[in-house]
């Protein structure tokens, strides 16, 4: 393909390119969140707080494997990032069918390793008993289709590391409504309960999944290039230095939730159910910011390719702006409005200390968005450079606080810590983040 690469964020201006890459990945991450609500809304409705609070029991544990499919696609998404910035095309391909056939394989190996560990897990986090069977259906049924949860992870990384972040929200609104449409059929109609919710979620990642390999096909034949290896061990080796961090910081990211979440299950389903609910709601209003980070990292991925630090600099200052502009309007929105967020999950009626507890987690954590999204931006510098020692010591940095401040104050707080611990965390991560990026080693890095 000759000229200029559709795609390619290396030339133009920086907050045009930015933007018009942002805004897409922010609403099809929104599309994603969404059926994931919509979820928990009709459960919550249609079945009651214990199917609730059963289905947020196991999200722990499902969010842990489905962050492990999300770093393997983002850290795979580097290299081939930095490939298409330096205009690499037979390399890239390379790198994209190497890509899909390991994870191919990884997700297979992970789906059997959940559906024989999941029960083992749910008793260790002290799930309560009221809601056992319900949560481990759920989660039996989930890991049925990890296949094509890994698979389609990986289709949206390769779109947006070859700058196209449309298709992805295409295929997720696809998704998104086909999921509800399922929701409202198996739980509303059949009466399928919590094992509704995961055949409605299973079956639409699977065709989506099939979609989205289908537009990618026919993306990269509109490529030109000349042959091109279909595996090759040395560029898989590239992308598991990248992928591995990445893997291993999104897998602290759910550690972390499955280690505060069994600090809450103790307190008990209503506790639980009120928590659910709230971190339903905080897991869509941050979106915006992770998909800046995301926006962030191949950003600097391709610029990194092309040798054009200069114009890091400038998509950095745009991209701090954006987070920190749209984590204190979602603060300002959430702050005052939550108990009505909060309550489109349970009966106000017969739910009336739940819908308090998760309004005021709420009003507490959205005050802090402004710094997890700025700290999104900065780890987006670090991975999109694979600065990868770095990035995972923010991580595990933001995980210690996080995790210590639960377990060590939630006793004495009766859990209400965990409104604290994530900000603290967010504060740590942000200054180490911030400090490696002004201090430049970063730049140094390379992977191509």
């Amino acid at each position: 393909m000759s000229g200029q690469i559709k795609g390619n964020m290396v030339s133009g201006n920086p907050t045009k390119a930015l933007i018009g890459f942002t805004l897409p990945m922010v609403a099809g991450n929104l599309f994603q969140q969404f059926y994931n609500i919509m979820d928990s809304v009709i459960v919550g409705n249609v079945v009651g707080e214990e199917a609730l609070a059963a289905v947020g029991a196991s999200t722990a544990i499902t969010m842990m494997f489905v962050m492990v499919a999300m770093g393997t696609g983002i850290g795979c998404s580097v290299v081939i990032s930095q490939l298409f910035g330096a205009k690499k095309l037979e390399e890239m391909k390379t790198a994209i069918s190497t890509a899909l056939l390991s994870i191919l394989g990884f997700s297979v190996i992970l789906s059997a390793l959940g559906l024989f560990i999941n029960r083992g897990l749910m008793r260790l986090m002290g799930t309560p008993d009221n809601i056992f069977e319900d949560a481990a259906q759920y989660m039996q049924i989930y890991f049925f289709g990890f296949v094509f949860l890994f698979l389609y992870n990986a289709f949206s990384a390769i779109f947006n590391a070859l700058g196209d972040s449309k298709k992805p929200l295409m295929f997720l609104i696809f998704s998104s409504l086909l999921n509800i449409g399922l929701d409202l059929y198996f739980v509303a109609e059949l009466n399928m309960g919590v094992a509704g919710v995961a055949w409605a979620t299973l079956i639409a990642q699977g065709i989506s999944a099939l979609l989205s390999f289908a537009f990618l096909i026919w993306k990269l034949k509109g490529i030109e290039t000349k042959e091109y290896s279909r595996f090759d061990g040395g560029m898989l080796k590239n992308m598991v230095k990248v992928a591995i961090p990445t893997i291993v910081q999104q897998s602290i990211v759910s550690v972390g939730m499955v280690l505060v979440q069994s600090a809450v299950n103790r307190f008990g389903s209503t506790f639980l159910a009120g928590y659910t609910a709230a971190t339903k709601i905080d897991g869509i209003a941050i979106v915006p910011m992770v998909a800046v980070g995301n926006a962030t990292s191949t950003y600097v991925a391709q610029n990194m390719g092309a040798r054009k630090p200069e114009r890091i600099a400038q998509g950095y200052r745009i991209c701090l702006a954006m987070s920190a502009g749209i984590g204190l309007t979602i603060a300002l929105i959430l702050h005052f409005t939550g108990n009505g967020f909060v309550g489109l999950f349970l009966d106000s009626s017969s739910s009336s200390e739940a819908i308090a507890i998760g309004a005021q987690y709420l009003s507490i954590v959205s005050l802090f968005y402004f710094v997890m999204g700025i700290m999104n931006v900065s780890n987006g510098v670090l991975r999109g450079a694979a600065d990868m020692g770095w990035f995972l010591a923010c991580s595990l940095c933001n995980l210690g606080v996080r995790v210590g401040l639960t377990y060590a104050l939630a006793d004495a707080t009766h859990g209400m810590v965990i409104m604290w611990a994530n900000p603290a965390g967010w504060a740590v991560g942000l200054g180490l983040a911030a400090f490696r990026y002004f201090q430049g080693g970063w730049k140094a890095k390379k992977i191509i």
